[in-house]
């Protein structure tokens, strides 16, 4: 691979990257050269209100966490982190973060967007879950079932990943023809993958019973005096795991993931997201700080692009489609509708953030980007959501493979 290739590849795995290629996709709507989008900045104030409001409903005293996978291990109240806790009481602190990262990787990859019609039924609560916390309570309980370990602990191998069945994932998620889960296969094909990588990449995974968990040693070899860049951290995902999604776009034969094109993006038109590694990193930082390192640079890396942060914008009225069939017609994730409203999503979550700050007199240190998501931004575009529309759908309707939203 020549050192331009090298270089491209890297500099679109970067969160300066995502910024800079959907600031051209921004500036294209705000100049009224879009075909699909207006953006109407007017409305930012309006929305950074109604996020205030949810984040105060939901955090009274302000002191919010992560917007991460731990969070919907923890709803309805039920105290499932206490319950994986005492699963992994006997082992080292080392032990337990590597088994947290290992239920944190796989969960995530399962993550997405579930479908309206698809719902999971907590046995030992009686709680009926669905979308995202549906799915993290069920590969929560089948990861301390063992269900992906070879040897039926809390844990996850690549011995077991590499052999996992449709039939596997769809008992775990309580699939049938009456409670069908968009992107079975595409989900199916991520855990094979990710089983093959693990074994690829010794350096980050290990070389003896290879394991997503092993991860966290190389990055303790990254942190210095108990400190570690989120970057860093997402650097290593994007490192670790870019070869695991479906074949798309492609630099030198190097799978790149989560990246689209556009034409009106300057040079090669490359837009990258990495919503669900963004996502997976934000979820890997608490294990990382139960061992007791800092995280630092926070708000390098950038709001997740996905229906909920994107679905409030156009639903408080910041993003405007130009034409109906914008919202009448499903459309690709490669689609052009869909890279803009993803990029505008990206640049308008930093100006709402810069907004929602500025009001309550808060720097970006005492309210970092990733708790406004959770606090916040998130949890609005879904209440905003289940008010406009039945069942709380997302206002741009999206053909998913199981493996982006």
């Amino acid at each position: 691979m020549t050192n331009d290739k090298k270089e491209l590849i890297a500099y679109l795995r970067s969160p300066a990257a995502i910024r800079e290629r959907c600031g051209q996709l921004f500036a294209l709507v705000t100049e009224g050269k879009s075909r699909y989008f207006t953006c109407d900045l007017t409305q930012l104030t309006k929305v950074a209100d109604y996020v205030i409001e949810v984040m105060r409903c939901e955090y009274p005293d302000l002191e919010i966490p992560f917007h991460s996978r731990w969070r919907h291990f923890e709803v309805g109240g039920v105290p499932r982190l206490a319950q994986l806790d005492s699963q992994l009481a006997g082992l080292t602190p080392l032990e337990k973060a590597a088994a947290k990262f290992d239920l944190a990787i796989v969960s995530v990859l399962l993550d997405a967007g579930a479908g309206n019609n698809w719902h999971y039924n907590e046995q030992e609560t009686g709680l009926n879950l669905v979308r995202s916390e549906g799915l993290a309570v069920a590969s929560f309980q089948m990861f301390c079932q063992g269900t992906f370990s070879s040897n039926n602990l809390p844990q996850v191998d690549a011995q077991k990943l590499q052999a996992f069945t449709e039939t596997e994932l769809t008992t775990g998620f309580q699939v049938n023809t009456e409670n069908p889960l968009v992107g079975i296969s595409g989900r199916l094909r991520l855990l094979q993958k990710l089983g093959q990588v693990l074994v690829s990449s010794p350096y980050l995974f290990g070389d003896d019973k290879p394991r997503p968990g092993n991860l966290i040693n190389y990055l303790l070899g990254k942190s210095q005096n108990g400190q570690l860049a989120a970057a860093t951290v997402f650097s290593a995902v994007l490192e670790g795991l870019s070869e695991i999604w479906p074949s798309r776009l492609e630099v030198a034969g190097e799978n790149l993931g989560d990246v689209w094109q556009h034409p009106a993006v300057a040079d090669d038109g490359l837009v990258p997201f990495h919503k669900l590694s963004q996502w997976l990193t934000y979820s890997l930082l608490e294990p990382l700080q139960e061992l007791g390192l800092v995280i630092t640079g926070l708000d390098a890396l950038t709001g997740l692009p996905e229906y909920r942060n994107g679905g409030l914008c156009i639903d408080l009225g910041l993003i405007n489609p130009k034409h109906p069939d914008v919202l009448r017609s499903p459309h690709s994730v490669a689609s052009e509708v869909i890279v803009e409203w993803r990029a505008l999503t990206v640049i308008l979550l930093d100006k709402i953030a810069a907004t929602v700050r500025e009001k309550l007199g808060m720097s970006p240190e005492e309210l970092p980007l990733v708790k406004i998501l959770q606090g916040g931004t998130w949890t609005a575009g879904r209440k905003i959501a289940a008010e406009l529309r039945i069942a709380g759908t997302s206002p741009i309707q999206i053909d998913s493979d199981g493996t982006v939203f």
